[in-house]
């Protein structure tokens, strides 16, 4: 199967919806030159005039192959709707409003009002669940070295983003990059920063040797409780 760029998706969608295709948005790390290759996602945003049951069918020859390619099934929203979702998921429309690339279409970010109160209650929710799950995740485990190490590199990414948002919460507005990003978020909180460098490393293909996981994890444990803390207070 022949690879799926950006463009080639945006063009099926095209065919596949017409005039009702409104917007394709590229977002995420891979919109804010921070991704790292095949461990990174490429995500979409597409808005469209309407999507009932039958246009929903017919898009899975578009977002079938896309998915094949390891990348996250497009977010799909009727046009308009974006302003109804601040107050659900403000830190992901903070970091979508922020760090994004128009593919087709008008921009539907301007405009978008996001409330500090707002931000705050989804990043303790988030973060806290997410906290839990990684507790739980490890003990699966069986601190076994290697799924220590895969556990890691696979929750950073969304600790990364989160913390972008406590950024936004703490007045300032963040580096398009979520290393610079959690650099900038040490001015504000006391953690351990080098066990993230570490894990990013890592990410982007770097051996490191003689590693010793299970103590990293222990102190990206630590780092992440101590910024949970500072949400909460």
């Amino acid at each position: 199967m022949a690879k799926w760029t950006t463009e080639k998706a945006v063009q099926e969608l095209k065919t596949l919806l017409g005039e009702k295709l409104v917007a394709v948005v590229l977002y995420g790390s891979a919109a804010g030159g921070d991704h790292a290759g095949k461990n990174s996602d490429i995500n979409l945003l597409v808005t469209t005039k309407e999507l009932g049951f039958k246009g929903l069918q017919l898009l899975s020859k578009a977002v079938v192959p896309w998915v094949k390619q390891n990348n996250p099934a497009p977010m799909f929203l009727i046009d308009g709707h974006l302003a109804d979702l601040t107050d659900v998921f403000p830190v992901e429309i903070l970091d979508m409003q922020y760090n994004h690339q128009m593919l087709y279409g008008p921009d539907p970010f301007p405009g978008l009002e996001i409330k500090k109160e707002h931000v705050r209650v989804e990043l303790e929710h988030e973060l806290r669940g997410k906290l839990m799950q990684l507790k739980s995740r490890f003990t699966l485990t069986e601190a076994r070295p290697g799924l220590v190490e895969k556990l890691m590199l696979d929750s950073v990414s969304t600790f990364l983003v989160l913390c972008k948002g406590v950024l936004w919460f703490h007045g300032e507005k963040p580096p398009l990059k979520k290393m610079d990003a959690l650099r900038k978020l040490k001015e504000f909180i006391s953690f351990d920063l080098e066990v993230f460098e570490t894990i990013d490393k890592l990410k982007n293909g770097e051996k490191i040797r003689n590693l010793d996981v299970l103590g990293a994890f222990e102190k990206y444990l630590g780092a992440i409780e101590k910024i949970v803390d500072n949400v909460n207070q």
